[in-house]
This record gives C-alpha cells, sequence and structure tokens, in this order.
C-alpha cells in the first residue's frame, strides 16, 4: 500500500515559537515547549532526512521492519545483563543517574508536538527514532545535562538534521548563558558541537539496537567521535566555581 503523502511542510508559527521559548527560558527542564518550538518552526527537514536514512542499509531495514528503538532501551534487565563498559550499561548509569527513564520524553512530544498526524508511518518512525535516542546521544557525545551540555548537542543535533527549532532554542540560549555566564566559554563549546555533528557520522542512521553491547569506546570509534574539549573546560570552570548544577568533577562528566 503507497505511503500517504507528507504534509510536514507547513507554515512556521513564530509567535508560538517565542511565547513557548520564554517558558523554556524561565525552566530548562520544560521539555514540552522544545517540542512546540520544533513543531512552529520545523517540519522541512524532515523530508530530506528521511530520503538520507532510507539510503542507509540500517534505515531501510529499520524503516522494513518497524524497529522501535525505545521498547529496548525501557528493558532495564536487559541493558543491565549487558557486559561491564558496554554503551548499553553506560546508557542505563545515565538515566539512572539523571533519574530518567527511557520513554520520558514521549508524552512531552505528544503534548508539545503533536500525535503525528500529517507525517507519513515513515516520518513519524524516524521522528520517533531521534527523540527516543537523544539520551544514546548524550552519552556517545559525552555532553551532560547541564545547561551548557544540553546547548552543546543541540549544535551537535542541528548540524546533523537541520531542524530550525533547533537552532532557534540554540541562538536563545546562547544570549541567556553570554549574559549569565561572563568568562565561560559557552559559545566556543556550542560551536565546537556544531563543528563535531558536521564531523561525526550521522547517529540518526546508526544501528543503536547492534551497538547496545559493544564496549561504548569502540562505538565512539565507529562514528568518528571526537572528545569535547572545551564543553569539558566550560564545565570545569562552573565546577570550580560551586555553581550549582555543576556538582559532578568535570572528568567524572566526560566518561
Amino acid at each position: 500500500m503507497p505511503q500517504p503523502r507528507s504534509r510536514n511542510v507547513r507554515r512556521m508559527q513564530p509567535l508560538v515559537a517565542w511565547r513557548a521559548m520564554q517558558k523554556l527560558l524561565a525552566d530548562k527542564e520544560d521539555t514540552v515547549q522544545v517540542f512546540k518550538i520544533i513543531k512552529a518552526l520545523g517540519g522541512g527537514e524532515l523530508a530530506p532526512n528521511l530520503k538520507r536514512f532510507k539510503a542507509t542499509e540500517a534505515g531501510a531495514r529499520i524503516l522494513r521492519e518497524r524497529q522501535e528503538i525505545l521498547h529496548v532501551l525501557s528493558d532495564r534487565d536487559g541493558l543491565a545483563a549487558m557486559p561491564a563498559g558496554s554503551l548499553g550499561r553506560a546508557y542505563l548509569d545515565f538515566v539512572g543517574r539523571e533519574n530518567l527513564t527511557a520513554d520520558g520524553l514521549v508524552d512531552a512530544s505528544l503534548e508539545g508536538g503533536g500525535d503525528g498526524e500529517g507525517f507519513t508511518d515513515e516520518e513519524n518512525l524516524l521522528r520517533r527514532r531521534v527523540r527516543d535516542s537523544h539520551d544514546l546521544w548524550h552519552v556517545v557525545t559525552g555532553y551532560s545535562r547541564d545547561e551548557i551540555g544540553e546547548l552543546s548537542l543541540l549544535a551537535f543535533t542541528y548540524s546533523q538534521l537541520r531542524n530550525r527549532g533547533v537552532r532557534f532554542i540554540i541562538w536563545m540560549g546562547l544570549r541567556k548563558a553570554r549574559k549569565l555566564l561572563p568568562g565561560v566559554p559557552v559559545a566556543d563549546a556550542v560551536r565546537e558541537g556544531f563543528r563535531h555533528g558536521n564531523e561525526t557520522a550521522w547517529l540518526a542512521a546508526v544501528d543503536w539496537e547492534d551497538m547496545l553491547p559493544r564496549p561504548i569506546e569502540d562505538v565512539r570509534a565507529l562514528v568518528g567521535h571526537k572528545r569535547p574539549i572545551v564543553y569539558e573546560q566550560a564545565v570545569a570552570i562552573m565546577y570550580e566555581a560551586g555553581v550549582p548544577g555543576y556538582e559532578m568533577d568535570p572528568l567524572a562528566q566526560a566518561a
């Protein structure tokens, strides 16, 4: 049966994005606003990303088999049974330390981004896969969930996926950070994230199910990961200054 034609190229809603941004700036944990911004400004990037996804061996198979990464990431017993030092164990440690669940973004995305109406089944599968693997991207890239880490990972993500909503969040986040964190190389860390996103393999099409049992350093080598040195320097400054949210030693943060 032919796929329905996508209607995801829609008129942008800058006022919706602006109102959502004000709420996000007031509370960076209000993830619903992230999806509202992405919905208000994004959409046009999905068709070329899907075309690129389908052109890869892993992407074509994932679409053919209707493979959902959320099921694997929700299986904590299965992740715990993976070898020490594996990506799966590192991911489990990360979500445990951050008090996260694999499906934590699902409700926020449904409230903020809608239920996928107007997108094809294949587009929705790709949207879900990118959403559900967000914390895996944190683990592989070495960016934690602190404010600088999220901005840097968003820059990495924008360079890979080119969503206008993500770019807007980065721009506004940088404006805030420059005022609140003088002397901290936040802008340099964000530029580093963007550069690394261009230099790393396209993570949207990585077969994470196959990668999870492998040693995390092998996975990083396979995707061409580069250590986020500027980000680590920014975190070290925040850590040494005793800034709330940066209580973890920067060397542990990078692990």
